[in-house]
């Protein structure tokens, strides 16, 4: 389906009837706060680009591995203290891509996610700051709404079912190859060409980049979101 420049309420309807409905998410302890929750401001540390949205980019952090320097810290409490869950993979962020290697990002607005949507959110992005950073740089130049945004981000990450990756950090000579193999193979759309990589200098996943095409469909990642090639070693921290 073609897209408009920023999504509306119909290609989100496409969107949901595209995803399968007997896919599961990752499965976690979190606690939703009650109260709505405010966002802090977004400070913009960039240029302003506007282009053509040719795909997407979910990007999705390992907390162990992010928490491992950051358990005592009070910015990253609600995500690495424990108090409000237990986190494997959460998304780091919904990112529309451009041509050439480039990307839209910081588009012009004025709106805010605000009340029930961020709450509905923490489980998948336990960080007010990330979420609201999220929408102001990348969500801005894909929806007009920033409900949209959230929502649409939550749609896919619930749609990906996930292996168990205690158990896969526990392999021997664990590759780049296995987790993604691990991960097509537990998610019947996905092929090990659509599964990008982050790992850090110390040879630790840092983050999964699923490559997804117009159409919200898995795609072939380029080589910069592609990552580690597939017999590069790679740890996996288990937060113990």
């Amino acid at each position: 389906m073609a897209l408009p420049k920023r999504l509306n309420s119909i290609a989100l309807a496409a969107l949901v009837m595209a995803i399968p409905a007997t896919a599961s998410a990752q499965a976690y302890q979190c606690r939703v706060p009650r109260a709505s929750v405010t966002l802090p401001d977004a400070r913009q540390d960039g240029e302003t680009r506007q282009m053509p949205v040719t795909g997407y980019t979910l990007a999705l952090s390992w907390s162990p591995e992010f928490c491992r320097p950051r358990q005592e810290s009070a910015r990253h409490a609600r995500q690495c203290g424990g108090r409000n869950g237990n986190f494997g993979f959460i998304v780091h962020g919904l990112w529309p891509d451009g041509a050439r290697g480039s990307w839209p990002q910081w588009c012009p607005t004025d709106r805010t996610p605000v009340g029930r949507e961020v709450n509905r959110s923490l489980c998948m992005i336990p960080s007010t700051s990330l979420i609201a950073r999220q929408w102001e740089k990348h969500g801005s130049c894909m929806a007009r709404n920033p409900d949209t945004y959230l929502r649409i981000t939550r749609i896919l990450w619930r749609s990906l079912r996930w292996p168990d990756f205690d158990r896969l950090s526990r392999k021997d000579g664990l590759t780049a190859g296995d987790i993604r193999t691990a991960f097509a193979e537990a998610n019947p759309y996905w092929e090990v060409e659509h599964i990008g990589l982050k790992v850090n200098a110390r040879g630790w996943l840092q983050e999964m980049r699923l490559c997804y095409g117009r159409d919200f469909m898995p795609t072939r990642c380029d080589r910069g979101r592609f990552g580690p090639d597939e017999d590069d070693k790679v740890r996996i921290w288990r937060g113990m």
